[in-house]
């Protein structure tokens, strides 16, 4: 004869198997895809963690992270040219969006952090007691001295980089941008705007150009590379020594503009002539974002006060509050500054 399961036994495991099938029907579990520039990976790694802690907390949901960092034209152009889904795509120029994503892709689009080009070395790199925020281009041009940049093709590190060196060229009065680049690669000047042929070359080996600007990190903290432009956080994260540049030609000084926009440059990969301006960082969320609920959740998060901290803990100005173009959706009316 079988002995009968005592009752608080009984009660114990029926209280656990409806405590796991509560769990499990409660409790979902999605990823959000986030397309983005490889300068935003370190804020955003600290920002998806405390998304998921939050939302598992709040919103009874386990969130997972599919994060692809590219140079920010890529980003775009895996949306508009390649048909990608992504639930979010946050880029470092935000001009990219209406451009390239306005009307057929998203209606709306946030402005909501800034930053400045700078050069970035280590204290092993050539001559690295010697340059200044004066002397920089004079140094880059040293026999042996290597330095680089990203492809303007693909990233806005990139295309802004090499804007900085023809703008070097109306502050200094030097040939700066013909010394650097034009003998150096294949980009040049036609007299009236900078033309980055589709694929980029290089003559010789003092230039190194790579995809996105934080390719460039490893090959200068492991001293194959002397010096590389890119933007201030990212150098402050990577705890690189790094120049800073006059604010005529950093991209940072939003009273400087007009003097940026005498630098424009034709990039062979879209077509389109970009002018200089400062630097700012723009995000959306795709109309066909297969998480589209979720991914508004999250960028009401990135919006918000835990996105500002967060940039500002990594060295990132932000835009407060968030400046918002198009058919700004009501997740996030109430935390924007709504433009147009």
């Amino acid at each position: 004869m079988r002995k009968a399961v005592p009752l608080i036994v009984l009660a114990l495991l029926l209280s656990v198997v409806a405590s796991g099938c509560t769990t499990g029907e409660s409790e979902k579990e999605e990823t959000l895809v986030i397309f983005h520039a490889g300068s935003l990976s370190v804020p955003l790694q600290q920002l998806e963690l405390e998304f998921a802690e939050y939302a598992q907390k709040n919103l009874v949901v386990r969130v997972n992270f599919q994060d692809e960092a590219s140079g920010s034209v890529r980003a775009v152009r895996k949306v508009t040219d390649l048909g990608k889904k992504a639930d979010v795509v946050a880029v470092a120029d935000y001009t990219l969006i209406p451009q390239l994503m306005v009307p057929n892709y998203t209606d709306f689009y946030v402005l909501f952090a800034t930053n400045e080009i700078v050069i970035a070395f280590t204290g092993n790199s050539k001559y690295a007691d010697e340059i200044t925020s004066e002397n920089w281009y004079e140094v880059l041009a040293r026999p042996g001295v290597t330095f680089g940049f990203s492809d303007p093709n693909q990233d806005p590190c990139g295309y802004r980089s090499v804007m900085v060196m023809k703008l070097a060229d109306y502050y200094y009065g030097k040939p700066v941008f013909e010394t650097l680049v034009e003998e150096n690669t294949n980009i040049y000047y036609n007299g009236s705007v900078i033309v980055a042929p589709k694929e980029i070359q290089v003559k010789g080996d003092k230039v190194v150009i790579r995809p996105k600007e934080t390719d460039l990190v490893g090959l200068v903290e492991s001293g194959s590379l002397d010096y590389f432009f890119i933007y201030k956080s990212v150098a402050e994260q990577h705890g690189l020594k790094y120049i800073t540049l006059p604010d005529e030609i950093n991209l940072k000084d939003f009273s400087k503009a007009d003097f940026y926009g005498e630098a424009s440059i034709y990039l062979g990969s879209t077509g389109r002539v970009i002018t200089a301006k400062p630097i700012v960082y723009g995000v959306t969320v795709p109309k066909d974002a297969p998480h589209r609920e979720l991914a508004m959740k999250f960028l009401r998060f990135m919006l918000g006060e835990n996105g500002r901290r967060v940039f500002q803990e990594n060295h990132q100005d932000f835009i407060w509050p968030p400046i918002a173009f198009g058919n700004v959706p009501k997740e996030i009316r109430d935390i924007v500054k709504v433009e147009g």
